[in-house]
């Protein structure tokens, strides 16, 4: 079972390469972990970089905390004093921990940076992941802050329904196949998404949908499941989604901004790292493609792990330590 996401990280560091809990998961759908792929290179470890020393941060959720593990792991393989500040609170805390140095680096998404950071707002945030990238990338520079090259996954929203909806919808792939059908269904979102832009405002304005109601929960599987809400608006990283009980309609028409992870760096930090320091935090999130990170964050939302050992298999797994 641990060969999943083996062969789910070496298929994305291939990919790269060739460009340069309460819910039970599904017996057979996810790997406890263990085990070394071939999709990366082993991080060596440098005596020499025990002189410097980084703080990594992150901010308070499952996926940051992962995240926030792999990078510190990785720091600490190749030879780096690491101490973890992986609980800090939202964006705007981290961000200030960030500038203020309390902190040398944190993962953020490029979306929320452009909009919480930069104050651009949501529907002119870039569509294509590298304009948004490169727009961060200039806009963080004034701040004497690097954004490392982002993660192929984003963490953005979707809509989502059970595999039994779809199965009656005749099976949409796209949010575009809703037409003339989303008049009978109920949609769930968080109370703040029928206001927003980026979520159902958007999703009328943009794919002309209108829906028999709109269900505001924060437990989106569960109403899913339960058949309270028809269609559900998702994050593409969810862990439910790991379980492969679901189906993710793909956002046809690009209305959502694009949200990669980036690994923010202070630049005096990125100095005293060197280009090992960046070489390593850049190759570890190579293989991290959406599959990967939906199994990763079901380890710890579903099968209870902690985020440092979900992190510590993750290297192994993809071949970045033994």
């Amino acid at each position: 079972m641990r060969s999943m996401l083996v062969a789910l990280t070496a298929a994305a560091m291939m990919i790269a390469m060739a460009a340069c809990g309460d819910e039970k998961k599904e017996k057979g759908t996810a790997p406890a972990g263990g085990g070394a792929g071939a999709s990366g290179q082993v991080i060596q470890k440098n005596a020499a970089n025990a002189k410097t020393a980084v703080t990594v941060g992150s901010k308070n959720f499952t996926e940051q905390f992962i995240l926030g593990e792999i990078y510190a792991q990785a720091l600490e393989a190749a030879g780096f004093k690491v101490k973890k500040e992986l609980n800090l609170g939202s964006e705007l805390i981290a961000f200030k921990a960030l500038r203020g140095g309390q902190i040398d680096a944190y993962p953020e998404y490029t979306g929320t940076a452009l909009t919480s950071f930069f104050k651009v707002k949501t529907d002119q945030v870039p569509k294509q992941p590298q304009q948004a990238f490169d727009q961060l990338t200039a806009d963080l520079a004034k701040d004497d802050i690097t954004a490392l090259a982002p993660t192929p996954f984003e963490n953005t929203y979707r809509l989502g329904l059970t595999k039994k909806k779809a199965a009656e919808l005749g099976n949409p792939k796209n949010i575009s196949d809703l037409t003339g059908k989303s008049q009978q269904l109920v949609i769930n979102g968080f109370p703040e998404c029928k206001q927003r832009t980026d979520c159902l405002l958007g999703v009328q304005k943009t794919y002309g949908l209108k829906f028999k109601k709109f269900l505001a929960s924060e437990s989106k599987f569960e109403v899913l499941d339960q058949g309270q809400a028809d269609v559900a608006f998702v994050f593409t990283t969810d862990a439910p989604l790991a379980t492969k009980k679901y189906v993710v309609l793909e956002d046809d028409k690009k209305l959502f901004p694009p949200y990669n992870i980036t690994f923010m760096v202070r630049n005096e930090t990125l100095q005293k790292i060197g280009p090992q320091g960046r070489k390593v935090l850049e190759d570890v999130g190579k293989p991290l493609t959406v599959a990967v990170m939906q199994e990763l964050n079901s380890r710890v939302d579903l099968d209870k792990q902690e985020p440092e050992k979900v992190a510590t298999d993750y290297l192994k797994e993809s071949g970045f330590t033994k």
